[in-house]
């Protein structure tokens, strides 16, 4: 197989120019490896050495094999010794005026008909490319680390770039062995903008005194499906890097509210605590190991009330099959009697406002998050109001937990946590589409494979509902009064025709 592009120059020989020299030759290009720092480059090439003989040891490459990868990598000292190339990729610092001071140079040293391609995360293709008398030449080629292991590239045009290069690109990352992602030019790309829904979200809700960072964590995990928590998951990215990323975007969107950044990360960064790096962010790690934090013990009752369930509760007859199942006595009048534990199921709505609208006696009322079906889920989450009695919160935790299954209870909050995340997740994907930044199909595919999410975006807003995440939205403005949950087009107009939240437009 003949190769796109058959002598390919990186520059950068850290991490991300290290992994992505490994993947060009493992293609089958003749790769160029520059770095400014003396002796960088021989390092980094020294460090693909050894990653292929460890394969090698491993019976995953025999030795002609890994002699025929070592001979195509070779370390370079100067841009000029990269005239013959034609691609080259950067993957330098995130400095604009670097980049473009080393795109400069570039354009001087190669062929006119050389791509030029920047591995930039958070950076402008368009605001790079601006240096160029070729402009059309460049696109962002974006890869996560580690490299090898992230199976997706971000193909990234520029206001100018032309449509074969990133045509080229895309085919090239599939002779690379990774599944390209095409997006316009636009802060964050795909998979840096889509994540914006979780981790902001996620800190708002914490800022609100909802819940502590572990029991947020295990609810996302549990119920919703996602592999690490978002405090986990900003630990162990560190929120010296997780953090700007949010600012730049925020400010990249004109203070978009969709995308505030929180106080509480902001002063994590000011106190150095960053994560797993630095022994602290929102969790210890003595010794490395991330600190366990206990659940609360599920309460002792010696007797459960009778239970009355609202009529308007999401998934009612769900919910009083469930009550019945774990032995509660169910009441089935107008109006709860004097002694009974009133559970409400809201979508985006909290406790308190359900209470009020249905007049319900507050001092009583528990609410229980039914988007996720119940048995679908590792774990039930239960909302208290401010009035809610210390006897009743133990009673429904009791209950619920007295089959054994894992139970959180919270205060109160619009939403509960995974209606609020995942309608969060869902309305920003889909104001990305509804934007033209990619293709529905694009969107879905980066996150899962860049983010590792159970399901794409748009997928988990198919999967639960594009009707019932509108009903979370505007319920969630409605307790909020905050722009930030105002529904996308895209969606509203796919839930209101009954569509699939990937239908394109035609």
């Amino acid at each position: 197989m003949t190769v796109n592009f058959s002598n390919v120059g990186v520059i950068g020989a850290g991490a991300m120019g290290r992994g992505i020299a490994q993947i060009a030759a493992q293609a089958g290009s003749q790769v160029l490896l520059l770095d400014s720092f003396e002796g960088a480059a021989a390092r980094g090439r020294e460090a693909l050495l050894a990653q292929w003989q460890k394969l090698h040891e491993k019976g995953k490459l025999d030795a002609a094999e890994r002699d025929a990868l070592g001979a195509r990598v070779q370390a370079v000292d100067s841009v000029q010794a990269l005239a013959g190339c034609d691609l080259v990729i950067e993957a330098i610092v995130e400095d604009l005026e670097v980049k473009r001071q080393l795109f400069r140079e570039l354009e001087a040293a190669v062929s006119a008909s050389a791509t030029l391609a920047t591995n930039t995360s958070s950076l402008s293709v368009t605001a790079i490319a601006t240096v160029l008398k070729q402009p059309g030449r460049m696109a962002g080629f974006h890869f996560f680390n580690p490299v090898p292991l992230m199976k997706v590239v971000e193909v990234v045009a520029g206001f100018k770039t032309e449509p074969e290069v990133c045509t080229r690109l895309a085919g090239y990352a599939a002779q690379m062995g990774h599944s390209a992602v095409q997006a316009n030019d636009t802060p964050g790309f795909i998979v840096n903008h889509a994540g914006r829904g979780y981790g902001t979200e996620a800190l708002r809700i914490a800022s609100e005194g909802v819940a502590d960072f572990a029991t947020i964590d295990r609810i996302l995990k549990d119920q919703a499906g996602f592999r690490l928590g978002p405090f986990e998951l900003l630990d162990l990215t560190g929120l010296d890097v997780s953090h700007p990323v949010m600012e730049s975007i925020y400010r990249q969107y004109y203070e978009e509210p969709r995308y505030r950044p929180s106080p509480i990360a902001a002063q994590r960064v000011a106190a150095g605590a960053l994560g797993r790096k630095t022994g602290a962010g929102f969790y210890r790690y003595p010794e490395g190991n991330q600190e366990s934090v206990p659940e609360p013990p599920v309460p002792k009752v010696d007797a459960l009330p009778p239970v009355w369930v609202s009529p308007r509760a999401a998934r009612r007859p769900e919910l009083l099959r469930l009550v019945h199942a774990l032995g509660a006595q169910l009441e089935s009048g107008a109006a709860p009697s004097s002694a009974a534990l009133i559970l409400v199921a809201p979508l985006g709505f909290d406790v308190t406002t359900v209470a009020a609208v249905e007049r319900l006696d507050a001092t009583r009322t528990v609410g229980i998050d039914l988007m996720v079906d119940d048995a679908a889920t590792k774990r039930r989450v239960l909302a208290t109001n401010p009035a809610t009695r210390r006897d009743m919160r133990d009673a429904a935790h009791a209950l619920f937990a007295s089959d054994g299954k894992a139970v959180s209870v919270i205060r109160d909050s619009g939403g509960f946590v995974t209606q609020r995340v995942v309608a969060t997740i869902v309305n920003i994907a889909s104001d990305m589409c509804q934007q033209g930044v990619c293709s529905p199909a694009d969107l879905d595919l980066a996150v899962r494979l860049g983010l590792g999410y159970p399901q794409g975006p748009l997928a988990m807003g198919d999967l639960y509902g594009p009707t019932n995440m509108l009903e979370v939205l505007f319920n969630l403005q409605t307790v909020y009064g905050d722009p930030r949950y105002r529904p996308s087009p895209w969606l509203r107009r796919r839930g209101a025709l009954g569509l699939s939240l990937t239908h394109p437009e035609e």
